[in-house]
């Protein structure tokens, strides 16, 4: 499995941005998906996970109610619609697959960059 993501950049605090991650492979409707991210100094972060069809999400506390994550399993892609965005949100987003769905991720893209400004 490859993993792709794109989307990251700059934006003001407020702002939104759309992160997607894209795979390759022939299987993807199998594996549930997760993004993480990591600011410069600490430790990677849990943002968001998606399951097989998408019928289940889950969301770290620091983003619940500003973040959005969904799949499409026909284009081999995973969304991460950012909103209310704050300087704290700033860091390298990473998209990761999660092939047993037992919540251990084991292929990951290579990060995008998303900064907040104040």
């Amino acid at each position: 499995v490859q993993l792709q993501a794109s989307g990251g950049g700059l934006v003001q605090a407020g702002g939104s941005l759309r992160l997607s991650c894209a795979a390759s492979g022939r299987a993807f409707w199998r594996y549930a998906m997760g993004w993480f991210r990591q600011a410069p100094g600490k430790e990677r972060e849990f943002v968001a996970r998606i399951d097989l069809n998408g019928g289940s999400t889950a969301y770290g506390d620091s983003v619940k109610g500003r973040f959005s994550i969904s799949r499409d399993n026909a284009k081999k892609t995973v969304y991460l619609q950012m909103n209310s965005l704050k300087p704290d949100d700033t860091g390298v987003y990473y998209c990761a697959s999660d092939r047993n769905n037992d919540r251990v991720y084991d292929y990951w893209g290579q990060g995008t960059q998303v900064t907040v400004s104040s």
